[in-house]
């Protein structure tokens, strides 16, 4: 697990989440702070600016929070745990990390808002692993998620999704999935269906289901606003984009969700 820090004094809701779950689940741990001055910057904006030497980085601070993270996560319960700095872009550091680790925990704030859905969308869409978005990091969460919205159209973005969050909805007391999938299109035709109610029964994990009728343009409000009136404490849903020259450009009900979500998401593209 992965948990991308934006402050270790104290430590932010990013790691204070991944060490309670990694705690739950016995696994390992890395945390990882990226340098301030290249989180505002996207792929393409970073692969063109050249990294300083290691005497730029101060070698003591990062021995210091090495420390403090490893002894905050074993009292924790965490025994298993590492530190790493990066002095790169969100999106190039979260594909490189991703490549051993299962989940990635992340603060929105750690860019302006208006660098959301160009930044950490473009990172999550290209890093390979589930996202697990903080919508403040100054405000922790509920743990473990109570309730539970799954926004379900079907695609297999919504499948990989489902299943990278079932050790969550194990945990949790209600788990409701938002059903817009289109009964046929040419797309799945002929191919076997997925019904995300009867995994989760497999799993043992009871969930309620409910249809939608939306179209692109409205889905994501349609799901933030059925997560309000559901009193969801977590969203999972699948993240959509599509590729653009070099950069990956995340759109549609995607981008309004990370626009506009209170409550922590977790996506998976």
């Amino acid at each position: 697990m992965l948990a991308v820090v934006t402050t270790t004094a104290p430590w932010s809701a990013a790691a204070e989440v991944a060490v309670a779950l990694a705690a739950r689940t016995g696994g390992e741990l890395t945390g990882c702070r990226i340098d301030p001055e290249w989180r505002e910057l996207d792929a393409a904006e970073s692969m063109s600016i050249p990294v300083l030497g290691s005497g730029a980085w101060d070698d003591g601070a990062q021995q210091r929070d090495d420390c403090a993270f490893t002894e905050f996560a074993r009292e924790r319960g965490v025994e298993d745990a590492a530190w790493c700095t990066a002095q790169a872009g969100i999106a190039q550091t979260l594909r490189q990390l991703g490549a051993w680790h299962d989940l990635a925990v992340l603060e929105r704030d750690m860019v302006t808002p208006e660098r959301v859905p160009d930044v950490l969308g473009e990172a999550m869409l290209g890093c390979g692993v589930p996202c697990l978005l903080l919508p403040d990091g100054r405000r922790l969460p509920s743990w473990p998620f109570a309730r539970v919205v799954i926004g379900w159209n079907g695609s297999m973005e919504a499948i990989r999704a489902l299943h990278a969050a079932r050790g969550l909805l194990m945990a949790a007391d209600a788990v409701h999935v938002l059903d817009g999938a289109v009964v046929e299109d040419e797309v799945g035709r002929g191919l076997p269906r997925f019904d995300p109610c009867r995994y989760l029964a497999r799993h043992g994990i009871t969930a309620s289901r409910s249809r939608v009728s939306t179209d692109v343009g409205s889905a994501g409000e349609v799901l933030l606003d059925a997560s309000v009136r559901l009193h969801a404490d977590l969203l999972v849903m699948g993240a959509y984009g599509r590729s653009h020259l070099r950069e990956r450009v995340v759109g549609g009900a995607s981008r309004y969700v990370l626009e506009h979500a209170e409550i922590p998401l977790l996506m998976r593209h």
